[in-house]
């Protein structure tokens, strides 16, 4: 694979589930038709915006194997398979390959605030997901609360051969990113940059090739990705500065719960339902991330009528 596959939007496929809490599963194709057609590079799977904290092991392996069954090959997909467990993270891995997926995504082993891999066991871990043979993207996250300096990113570019890209969403991410290029060099095949685009700019800036954002808009936040790496940096600024009030909300109020909204406002899923402990969205919430969304006429508010 070359460097040109580690690069443009793979957004993060929500989870759908029925009203009763239970997964809709017809709804799961429809979420990934739809993001199909918002013309993304690449999907993501059962990430942190995907709930994946709310789904049991075996919705795992079911929401992996009908993903990867109904996508089909019209897109790469990456499944995410963090676990405080290495042996765990391996089958994981393994799995994901078994079934056609084009990498793994995984952050450092985390088990709450006071359970964190070291640097050491974070490197172990990843080598041992780098023996199943599939690309590796590591998840920079502040949710895993451990800490991972660029020397240590760049020791594990250069020495676990499949890990390939780099997901940087922890605070500045801009200058972690430079860093990471300029120390890694040729070892940091795919620098990508997360948080529902919120830092975008200053991330291509950086040197990101790519971004994970969640599947709420990512048919208008590509072109900016297309403009800034061709070079037309005046069109991608003007496009990052269209969208930025949505994608703020959306980060600021309303986390992952806002691409569901959205989803269900264009009939692309029956139901926004959150497993407890989470919160339904405050109706003034989304009533706002809708009054945002409208003018930009996304795929999404149109798929589903």
């Amino acid at each position: 694979m070359t460097h040109a596959t580690y690069s443009g939007i793979w957004p993060v496929a929500p989870t759908p589930f029925n009203p009763d809490g239970s997964l809709d599963l017809p709804g799961m194709r429809r979420v990934l038709d739809c993001m199909i057609d918002q013309h993304v590079d690449g999907i993501c799977i059962l990430a942190n915006y995907s709930e994946q904290f709310l789904i049991s092991d075996a919705e795992r392996e079911t929401l992996t194997r009908l993903s990867l069954e109904h996508v089909a090959g019209r897109v790469p997909v990456i499944v995410t398979i963090s676990h405080y467990a290495t042996p765990i993270v391996v089958e994981r891995a393994q799995l994901a390959k078994d079934l056609g997926a084009h990498s793994v995504m995984m952050m450092p082993p985390y088990h709450g605030a006071l359970l964190k891999g070291t640097a050491e066991q974070t490197y172990e871990q990843f080598a041992a997901v780098g023996e199943v043979g599939i690309p590796i993207m590591l998840q920079d996250a502040p949710l895993s609360g451990v800490d991972l300096p660029v020397p240590l990113l760049v020791r594990m570019a250069n020495e676990i051969e499949m890990l390939k890209l780099f997901k940087i969403e922890c605070p500045q991410a801009a200058a972690k990113l430079r860093s990471l290029i300029a120390e890694g060099g040729a070892a940091i095949e795919g620098p990508f940059d997360g948080e529902e685009a919120i830092t975008l700019l200053a991330d291509l800036d950086a040197g990101a090739t790519g971004t994970m954002t969640s599947a709420m808009i990512p048919d208008l936040i590509k072109p900016i990705l297309t403009d800034f790496l061709a070079g037309n940096r005046q069109a991608a600024i003007d496009g990052y500065a269209r969208v930025l009030p949505a994608v703020n909300h959306e980060n600021r109020q309303c986390g992952f719960r806002a691409a569901k909204a959205a989803m269900l406002e264009g009939g692309v899923i029956a139901s926004d339902f959150c497993r407890h402990p989470v919160a339904p969205l405050h109706a003034d919430t989304r009533a706002m991330l809708l009054e945002l969304l409208r003018p930009l006429d996304p795929v999404v508010l149109k798929w589903g009528k």
